[in-house]
């Protein structure tokens, strides 16, 4: 046999044996870029009927929720957040009413994600929190 048509033969195997390869190398690509897992968010369908580990057991009191969820920004005024008993920056919130009030702190507002911190906190407990902060004034 000639020697060129054993190298174009070679050659030709080799193409077919890479363009073979790459479809097996995608494929492994493709399985490594699937998903390991899905998140699930309190809230969601997903999450009903699941527990926060150390989460609590029953409903909380106001001044434990405020301690826990609320302090670190509304004792400090962080992303510019009304300060407990300050009534000057509590002002024109308090103007909106009482349900705006409610409705900022479960749904959030601004900076403030949804239920501040407290992603176990029931609406009810939401309204206590804010409730507390507006008796501080």
């Amino acid at each position: 046999m000639n020697h060129r048509i054993i190298t174009l033969i070679s050659g030709f195997l080799v193409v077919l044996s890479a363009f073979a390869g790459a479809a097996t190398l995608d494929d492994e690509i493709r399985g490594r870029l699937n998903p390991a897992g899905s998140v699930c968010v309190f809230g969601e369908e997903c999450a009903a009927g699941l527990a926060l580990a150390g989460g609590a057991s029953g409903p909380r009191d106001a001044e434990t929720i405020y301690n826990t969820f609320c302090m670190a920004c509304h004792a400090t005024g962080i992303s510019e957040a009304p300060i407990l008993g300050n009534a000057e920056q509590w002002e024109v919130r308090i103007a909106k009413g009482a349900d705006a009030l409610y409705t900022s702190s479960i749904n959030g507002l601004n900076v403030m994600p949804p239920r501040g911190t407290c992603v176990d906190c029931s609406d009810d407990e939401m309204r206590a929190a804010v409730d507390y902060m507006l008796d501080a004034l």
